[in-house]
């Protein structure tokens, strides 16, 4: 209807029957233990048998079926492809964070995060007539086949298909997603991936069997307001299910574990609260593939699903996602099990790689190696100008966006963006309703003790 605003569709993948068979955990992560040693420098990655670091990736699947619209004359196959990577395992400390939002942060799903920003700023700005198809590719972007001759500007909603479907975490070594969630893990409880001897490196399990009554630790505290841990010998020193920040040498930090996010990602999606403003329905992965390590499916499913099952009165458009957690048979070669095993008697003390790099599919920019927070090789001189900042930055991903609203008509914004003035990061967050709605009611009935920075950390321009 003519002068009637109306929303792009760009849907959600959800994992179906036939989906669960186009592709292995073995495959996702062999994908992207090669995307890692050919496609990211050797600048940022850690010193041979020095030094491990930790992998990440989101790796976007597409079935036959999905393109079935955009290849009338090619071969229908099964597509993988690696988005976006990152490796590190460092945080930042509540003492050096800035409010400038210059830092770095969670690595690889803020490269995530601003992948959309590509297709919708080619297809919104450029034509808002035309539906916008996800598909994160920086090359070969095409649109999808609907004849949509409305002239009126609508509002993204991911399609079948084009949304990043795996994400994996290729680090086998203690510190993995569930232990940041603090589980305890009995010796032996689903390890079978790893030989007696690499189980014994990473477990301090005596190889002859012999009863080991302190088990896994992690480093991650629980956050103020939680029950903590009781500090038992053994098994029973932690506490499982409790909200955890990441642990910190010293200056502790105020991010929360790898697990706590994943988690609540599964509820919100892995878009943020900015691109909540083009979308009708948030991203959500559709699996989670582990790298091999000791490991728990129980664990997992607890950590990343069962802490948020009886969630109600969602908004519309989210709810706690039913994800596939799988675990791979493959090593990745740079973990900290890997380095170790491989080390044997080396000299020298075998340590975390101090830096970070993060890489996206998108066509300006999609390396950003850093240490501390800041680019490699930033001096105290340097820190505060434009050179210091990370691409993965709060404030650079704030840029990303006030970009793609300088490409748009303002006449042409979604309402959420035109029903008042908005000037900083935290009021744009602020007025993403529908996702800030959920946010909400996921801390009141789950998260209530989760850590929020200070407002006046997101007061930049």
């Amino acid at each position: 209807m003519p002068g009637k605003r109306e929303r792009i569709r760009m849907y959600p993948e959800r994992v179906s029957a036939p989906a669960q068979t186009m592709w292995t955990a073995d495959e996702i992560a062999q994908l992207c233990y090669e995307h890692y040693g050919s496609s990211l420098p050797k600048k940022g990655k850690p010193e041979p048998n020095h030094e491990w670091t930790l992998l990440a990736a989101v790796v976007k699947i597409q079935s036959p079926a999905d393109q079935a619209c955009d290849t009338h004359d090619k071969p229908l196959q099964v597509t993988k492809e690696v988005v976006s990577m990152g490796t590190g395992t460092k945080c930042i400390g509540q003492s050096k964070m800035r409010k400038s939002g210059g830092d770095a942060s969670i690595i690889p799903m803020l490269e995530f995060e601003d992948q959309p920003c590509c297709p919708v700023i080619r297809d919104w700005a450029n034509n808002p007539s035309v539906e916008a198809s996800s598909n994160l590719e920086a090359p070969g972007y095409e649109r999808k086949c609907e004849d949509l001759g409305s002239p009126v500007t609508k509002k993204v909603k991911l399609e079948p298909g084009t949304a990043a479907k795996e994400v994996t975490n290729g680090a086998a070594h203690p510190h993995s997603l569930r232990k940041q969630e603090g589980d305890p893990i009995s010796p032996g409880i689903n390890s079978y991936n790893l030989t007696v001897e690499e189980l014994a490196a990473v477990t301090r399990i005596a190889p002859d069997n012999a009863k080991v009554i302190d088990v896994y630790r992690t480093g991650a505290k629980c956050v103020p307001g939680e029950a903590g841990d009781s500090g038992k010998p053994g098994a029973a020193f932690h506490q499982v299910g409790l909200l955890r920040v990441k642990p910190g040498r010293g200056d502790r930090t105020r991010s929360m574990s790898c697990s706590d996010k994943m988690a609540r990602w599964n509820v919100l999606g892995c878009q943020g609260a900015l691109l909540m403003h083009f979308l009708e329905e948030p991203i959500y992965l559709s699996a989670v593939v582990i790298g091999k390590c000791p490991y728990s499916q129980e664990a997992m499913q607890r950590a990343l699903i069962g802490r948020c099952q009886n969630l109600s009165a969602l908004p519309k458009g989210f709810g706690v996602q039913e994800l596939k957690i799988l675990q791979s048979d493959l090593l990745f070669e740079q973990s900290r099990c890997a380095v170790q095993a491989k080390r044997a008697d080396s000299p020298g003390r075998l340590v975390p790689c101090g830096a970070a790099i993060s890489w996206s599919a998108v066509p300006e920019q999609p390396l950003d190696v850093t240490a501390g927070g800041f680019p490699q090789g930033t001096t105290k001189k340097t820190i505060g100008s434009l050179q210091a900042r990370s691409q993965i930055s709060k404030v650079e991903l704030f840029r990303s966006f006030q970009k793609l609203l300088n490409r748009i008509a303002r006449d042409k914004w979604p309402d959420s963006l035109r029903v008042q003035k908005l000037d900083t990061y935290q009021e744009y967050k602020e007025a993403a309703s529908s996702y800030q709605e959920a946010w909400g009611t996921l801390r009141k009935q789950a998260f209530g003790s989760w850590i929020r920075n200070p407002p006046d950390y997101h007061q930049f321009k």
